[in-house]
């Protein structure tokens, strides 16, 4: 049973578990993309026990051995409802997510493809009901824990600058990114709720450019690449995907391939966001940033920022969903930030069903140089401890 209480003191997060009984560690990947010449690791991941194990569900959805989450919840049957009356959607929501959850328990890969074969799509489905819902939450926008409360349909904006047109910086098979992913199909959307002063992508997070495109036209291009054979997933990120979630299920309503689905997020997601994304997103891909409150406030202008993403990671992790989580260190930050993140993985997660990656990419970006103690690269030292830390606890890293 999934149930979540809108207070961030009180939160029951049991959800969706798979069992033993489904993993597949010798699963034929054979036919998956790959970049062997630019990334000859995206072939070797394919014969990695380990994060085939851990991430056995994104692997069997690419085998064709189960499905995309969108794809069930597309043809999961709701009761009819007013997409005007959003407290009644939202009670329909909580109890349908309970058959769902106990749908995915109870019944094993083969059981549910032959379910989707043999089902239709009813119109009044758990995924129109998520977009429908999304939608009248745009109206007074809570898709982050800033909570502007403003209506994006009638053109305001908010922390995130972007009202309900989302703009799409760009969008192409991207192969920089783990050899999990790679290649992977990107969908990067401009504005976002933070203000990183050392931002990469400041061009585009921190301005609102790109363009909108038809929900239809982007799922047209999902479907293209992924029968080619040239993508492993769809990778929504930015700036953040979190203030496009309604456009983003409005492109899922018109996809049909069978693709996992990325959500590649600062992870400031509300509770509500995260209920809505549950059952809709096969592998998270959330950064965790900072160790503590003071550091997120200072240089990404984020409060509560520890309170906010570990409840999110608790809440994903106790799912029982596939993580694969970033840490970027920062120069400066190993005890503030990089140890004690490692740390409460550590300690908190259960890390059957996660991954940590711990990068050394960071540079000093956009507004970076006033801030003494980032305004340099990382040292070779410093990552090194931080790697060496990471092993100590015995983590489950990739790259």
């Amino acid at each position: 049973m999934t149930s979540w209480s809108f207070s961030d003191e009180s939160i029951d997060y049991t959800g969706c578990c798979m069992s033993a009984r489904d993993v597949i560690a010798d699963l034929d990947l054979s036919g998956i993309p790959t970049v062997p010449f630019w990334r000859p690791d995206s072939v070797a991941i394919l014969r990695d026990k380990d994060a085939i194990i851990r991430f056995n569900r994104y692997w069997r959805i690419l085998s064709g051995k189960s499905l995309a989450k969108y794809l069930i919840a597309k043809k999961f049957a709701v009761d009819e409802y007013d997409p005007l009356d959003e407290n009644s959607m939202w009670r329909i929501h909580r109890d349908y997510m309970e058959e769902f959850h106990d749908f995915l328990n109870t019944r094993n890969d083969r059981e549910i493809l032959d379910w989707y074969e043999k089902s239709s799509f009813p119109h009044y489905n758990l995924l129109r009901l998520k977009h429908d819902l999304s939608n009248a939450i745009v109206k007074s926008c809570r898709f982050c824990e800033f909570k502007c409360n403003i209506n994006r349909a009638e053109g305001a904006v908010g922390r995130c600058r972007v009202d309900a047109k989302s703009r799409i910086a760009s969008i192409f098979v991207h192969i920089g990114e783990e050899p999990e992913l790679v290649p992977s199909y990107t969908i990067f959307f401009s504005g976002c709720n933070f203000r990183c002063v050392y931002c990469q992508n400041w061009d585009i997070s921190q301005r609102i450019t790109g363009v909108h495109l038809p929900p239809i036209e982007v799922a047209i291009r999902i479907d293209e690449r992924f029968q080619a054979n040239e993508i492993r997933n769809v990778n929504w990120v930015g700036g953040d995907p979190t203030p496009n979630i309604h456009f983003i299920l409005g492109v899922l309503l018109y996809t049909n391939s069978n693709v996992p689905q990325v959500w590649n997020s600062n992870f400031y997601n509300s509770i509500e966001a995260l209920q809505i994304l549950d059952g809709v997103i096969d592998l998270w891909l959330p950064d965790f940033k900072y160790g503590n409150n003071e550091c997120a406030t200072r240089l990404s202008g984020a409060p509560r920022y520890f309170d906010v993403v570990t409840r999110n990671f608790k809440i994903v992790n106790g799912n029982g969903d596939e993580i694969l989580i970033r840490h970027l260190v920062l120069p400066n930050h190993l005890d503030c930030c990089t140890k004690p993140i490692l740390r409460w993985i550590h300690d908190n997660l259960d890390l059957s069903k996660v991954r940590v990656n711990v990068m050394a990419q960071y540079r000093p970006e956009y507004q970076a140089s006033a801030y003494k103690d980032i305004s340099r690269r990382l040292t070779k030292d410093e990552f090194n401890e931080a790697i060496q830390y990471a092993r100590k606890l015995e983590l489950p890293l990739t790259s």
